[in-house]
């Protein structure tokens, strides 16, 4: 049966495709109804398809555009004006304001239809004009929330790809950047555009993108999440395999060290790949303080992910098996905190991660007035209110605070989440078997981050395998004069980047 399941499945596929691809071939014929018919059959239930007939060098035309989508004041003043005033001549010279192109294919002229052009038909021609007539309407380009900076930019990717794309052209000045669209979606057509810089990105990396791109086929994809796990090497990971972020800034650093950027429509982020664990855990900031300043903070980041993971199992294996290794005078202020408390610490600390869990993600869903007031007031008489009725001991009330505060300090949202889902099994493997549960429990989550890829590149580079060139802007960052090269890690074209630094200053050595 799941043979037949099979073979049945990859018939309707075949039927699919074929069908597919004999709309891709439909052409334009030379009758002016006809065409109109044609493309009014692939919206038969849409009623804001719209048709205006006009009559220029004496030859009669039809103007098929979608009312929702389209500028109306741009429709009138760039289109029908002018073929009303003018009359006589080439229509490419009484419409020269909007941007124009020519397609004979059935499926095209559906597609630029969706995204707002206008199309302009001809009687007696088989050649549709596509006049790029799209409503542009967003809301005002922001510092994104979650990636704030203190210097440095302020600006953050919108919903809008056009704009996106314009941020990061603005600061990507070369002639070598790349941009190339595809259309994916069956039923709702969705817009992705892939942008790289093609003097510096590896060939190799470009190929596995356009080829993981290309092997999408799905009704729709609704943002750039969907994407992610499509195309992302190990979807059974926690870690993520490719960089989200808002920030038009990071974009163009990442481009100019030789990766790809992934931007879906509708969707006021993008996606970087490949990534490094280490990519998650670098700010913009590092690179707009000074180097001493931003390798502090970024040593404290991933100090703080040490912590977020293993504190709490390090307090359930001190309070269950090893006692001695704290002080004698902490042992016995310990004791007295767990002596009324009813439950095992296992059961202590998953409860008061869950019941954080639980508060934050409430202060996200409610409005902001509210959501401060949930965070602070629910916090402290939670906090107060458990202790008070001895359901959890002082030092736990601690410990969480301390591993919610280590959590917090990752710059990329999608990693401190992983970093807080990562702590459970590590404090269930310390309730088994104290130390050893725990040392166990990293080991297995260092095997995995070092066997873990991203688009060919080891997830765990450069410790594993050990890259000491690429160290530079790893754990610290060093000063920008010695940062001369790209990560050799992702094999750019044009390895360097850094050319006489501080030419100026005799006494440095380059």
């Amino acid at each position: 049966m799941d043979f037949f399941s099979f073979l049945t499945s990859k018939t309707n596929r075949r039927k699919d495709n074929g069908r597919s691809k004999g709309t891709n071939e439909i052409k334009l014929g030379l009758s002016l109804q006809d065409n109109i018919n044609l493309i009014q059959q692939s919206f038969i239930s849409a009623d804001d398809f719209t048709v205006r007939y006009l009559v220029f060098n004496n030859i009669r035309y039809g103007l098929l555009f979608l009312n929702l989508i389209v500028d109306k004041q741009k429709i009138e003043s760039s289109i029908i004006k002018p073929l009303i005033r003018i009359k006589q001549g080439d229509i490419q010279d009484v419409i020269p304001a909007l941007s124009m192109q020519t397609s004979s294919t059935l499926h095209q002229i559906v597609i630029e239809l969706l995204n707002g052009s206008s199309v302009l038909l001809e009687e007696g021609c088989n050649l549709a004009y596509i006049l790029k007539t799209e409503l542009y309407e967003s809301k005002a380009i922001e510092e994104p929330v979650s990636e704030k900076v203190i210097r440095g930019s302020h600006e953050g990717l919108i919903d809008n790809l056009n704009i996106n794309l314009n941020l990061i052209r603005r600061r990507v000045k070369s002639p070598h950047l790349t941009i190339k669209y595809q259309i994916h979606g069956q039923e709702a057509y969705t817009k992705l555009a892939m942008i790289y810089v093609n003097t510096i990105a590896n060939e190799e990396l470009i190929a596995e993108v356009e080829k993981r791109l290309s092997s999408i086929k799905t009704d729709y994809i609704s943002n750039s999440g969907e994407v992610e796990e499509l195309i992302e090497d190990e979807i059974y990971s926690p870690f993520a395999q490719l960089l989200h972020t808002e920030r038009p800034d990071r974009v163009a650093y990442n481009l100019l060290e030789g990766r790809v950027a992934l931007i879906v429509e509708g969707d006021p982020s993008a996606l970087i790949m490949p990534a490094t664990f280490f990519s998650f855990y670098r700010s913009s900031d590092d690179y707009s303080n000074r180097w001493y300043i931003g390798s502090f903070f970024r040593l404290l980041r991933l100090i703080s992910f040490i912590i977020a993971i293993s504190l709490p199992a390090l307090y359930i294996a001190v309070v269950s098996y090893h006692f001695e290794v704290i002080p004698i005078e902490l042992v016995f202020a310990i004791k007295a905190s767990l002596e009324f408390v009813p439950f095992p610490p296992l059961v202590e600390a998953m409860a008061m991660q869950l019941a954080l869990e639980m508060l934050r993600e409430a202060s996200i869903r409610l409005p902001q007035p509210i959501a401060q007031t949930i965070g602070v007031v629910g916090g402290l008489v939670i906090g107060t209110a458990v202790v008070q009725a001895n359901f959890v001991s002082n030092t736990m009330i601690i410990v969480v605070a301390l591993t919610a505060i280590a959590s917090f300090v990752v710059p990329i949202h999608e990693m401190g989440t992983t970093v807080r889902l990562l702590g459970f099994p590590l404090m269930i493997a310390a309730s088994l078997f104290g130390f050893v549960g725990i040392v166990f429990g990293l080991m297995i989550l260092l095997m995995h981050l070092c066997k873990l890829e991203s688009f060919g590149m080891p997830y765990f580079t450069p410790f594993a395998p050990l890259r000491i060139v690429d160290l530079k802007d790893t754990l610290l960052r060093v000063p920008f004069s010695k940062m001369k090269e790209r990560p050799k890690s992702l094999q750019p074209k044009k390895a360097k980047r850094l050319f006489n630094p501080r030419g100026w200053d005799n006494n440095e050595t380059s």
